[in-house]
């Protein structure tokens, strides 16, 4: 099934390149918005599979995109929404993974330019997954002064894993990335999880949400 794309961007330009980028690898944009009202009409007419919302838009250009994506998925939680961003925004996107990283994704707008990643990402989150910035992810792992004290018991090779992990990629992907064998990776997410008291639960609670919303609170969450 061709997967529906709603674009939100006030720079005509990015917007059209997008689409093109877009059309070009067989997707269906069905609607393009220069601003956040205009997104939210056409996804309420047109049901897309993914939202893709650039955060700092028309009239303010401060968090119109942060709380159009925050009313979508209240509205239409079965949509996936992909924040676009020109600088990385820990505050405003920290609090929606909080909530939950389904379906939910946040990318710096210079990942557009890696088509392949780009695309594989918006699939992601239009299935129900998440795609995280790896520099977002970085800022929320490394300081020493913003980490919950659990993650000081990961190794280097652990913390590397995560931050893989929590932006997205599969056992697989993170295999090919730091050449181990999948079994290896495993082994190291299994320990990763053990170390941050994660408990059970379905894997992209466990791989994203839960992993991501304890490296930002503190506290794993409990349930979808």
């Amino acid at each position: 099934m061709t997967l529906r794309v709603a674009i939100a961007d006030d720079s005509a330009l990015l917007r059209r390149s997008i689409a093109s980028l877009l059309d070009a690898e067989g997707l269906d944009v069905v609607g393009e918005a220069a601003d956040a009202s205009q997104v939210l009409e056409i996804v309420e007419y047109e049901r897309p599979d993914v939202a893709i919302i650039d955060i700092r838009m028309p009239p303010t250009y401060t968090v119109e995109g942060v709380r159009a994506a925050a009313e979508l998925r209240e509205t239409h939680p079965q949509m996936g929404v992909l924040l676009l961003s020109q600088y990385i925004e820990v505050e405003h996107v920290t609090a929606l993974l909080s909530r939950s990283a389904k379906g939910f994704g946040y990318l710096l707008k210079e990942r557009v330019s890696d088509i392949d990643e780009f695309i594989d990402a918006l699939r992601r989150v239009a299935a129900g997954g998440s795609a995280i910035d790896p520099g977002l992810v970085s800022l929320l792992v490394s300081p020493p002064h913003r980490r919950p004290p659990l993650l000081d018991s990961l190794t280097d090779r652990e913390k590397e894993i995560l931050e893989l992990m929590a932006s997205g990629k599969s056992n697989r992907a993170i295999a090919a990335t730091v050449f181990m064998s999948a079994r290896t990776v495993e082994a190291h997410v299994h320990e990763i999880f053990h170390k941050l008291q994660l408990e059970p639960a379905p894997e992209n609670h466990r791989r994203v949400l839960a992993v991501l919303a304890h490296l930002q609170v503190g506290d794993p969450p409990t349930g979808d």
